[in-house]
C-alpha cells in the first residue's frame, strides 16, 4: 500500500536519509524506532509529503507522488493520508466536533455529511459529551484522541503518527496504543508510528531499526 525506495535527504552537508527502502502492507501496523538523529521523523514527514527527499520514489495506492503538482498532492496528501504527533496541533478557538470536521471541509465534502461522521468517530473515540469543548477544556489524553479522530476523519489509507505518545502519561499512551489496535481492527487501518515507547513498538506487525539514515 505504501513503497519507498532509495530515499536521500541532506540538510545542506548533513546527510540525514541515506537510501531507505520500506513497504507497508494494508493493515498493518508498522512502528520506526531508533536513537534521536537517526532519521525518523525525516523519514515519516517525507513518506507524507510533508517535506521532499533529495532522491527517491514514494508510491501510496499506487500513485506516484513525486508525479504530482504541489495542488494535487495536497489535494491527495488530504485524502489518503492522516497524521497524529506529539502535540496535538488542535486550533485553540475551535470546538473537539470543529477541529475533528476540519480536513473533510478542506476537501469540499457536504458539511452535514462530514459533521454526522465527525460524531461518529467521537462517540467511537469516547468522547461524545467533549464535542463541544474546547482543546484547553480537554486532557493530554482527550487532546490526542480528538487528533486521532482529524485523522481518520477523510478514510485515510495510512495514519502516520510520530511521537504520539510523546507528551502523554504512561496511562494515556496505554489508552492509545490500545486505541490503535482497535482502529486496526474496526477499519483495517494502516499505521506507520515513529515512537521511543518500547511498549508501542512490542504491540506493531513490525519494527524498523533506524541508525545513521538508514534501516538496518
Amino acid at each position: 500500500m505504501l513503497s519507498a525506495t532509495g530515499i536521500y535527504k541532506n540538510y545542506g552537508l548533513l546527510p540525514v536519509l541515506q537510501g531507505v527502502d520500506i513497504d507497508v502492507n494494508k493493515g498493518e501496523i508498522v512502528s520506526i524506532v531508533g536513537s534521536s538523529g537517526a532519521g525518523k521523523s525525516t523519514l515519516l514527514h517525507i513518506l507524507g509529503s510533508l517535506d521532499m527527499a533529495d532522491k527517491g520514489q514514494i508510491t501510496i495506492n499506487n500513485e506516484r507522488l513525486d508525479s504530482l503538482s504541489a495542488k494535487k498532492l495536497a489535494a491527495f496528501r488530504n485524502k489518503h493520508i492522516g497524521f497524529v504527533f506529539q502535540f496535538h496541533h488542535l486550533l485553540p478557538e475551535f470546538t473537539a466536533l470543529e477541529n475533528v470536521c476540519i480536513p473533510g471541509w478542506i476537501a469540499g465534502r457536504k458539511k452535514k455529511e462530514v459533521e454526522e461522521y465527525a460524531l461518529k468517530l467521537l462517540g467511537d473515540l469516547g468522547l461524545t459529551n467533549r464535542k463541544d469543548n474546547k482543546p484547553q477544556q480537554l486532557s493530554g489524553g482527550e487532546q490526542q484522541r480528538v487528533a486521532v479522530a482529524r485523522a481518520l476523519i477523510n478514510n485515510p489509507a495510512i495514519i502516520m503518527a510520530d511521537e504520539p505518545t510523546g507528551n502523554l502519561d504512561s496511562a494515556n499512551a496505554k489508552e492509545l496504543h490500545n486505541l490503535f489496535i482497535d482502529l486496526r481492527k474496526q477499519f483495517d487501518q494502516t499505521f506507520l508510528v515513529v515512537t521511543h515507547n518500547e511498549e508501542l513498538a512490542a504491540m506493531s506487525d513490525r519494527i524498523l531499526h533506524m541508525k545513521d539514515g538508514r534501516i538496518i
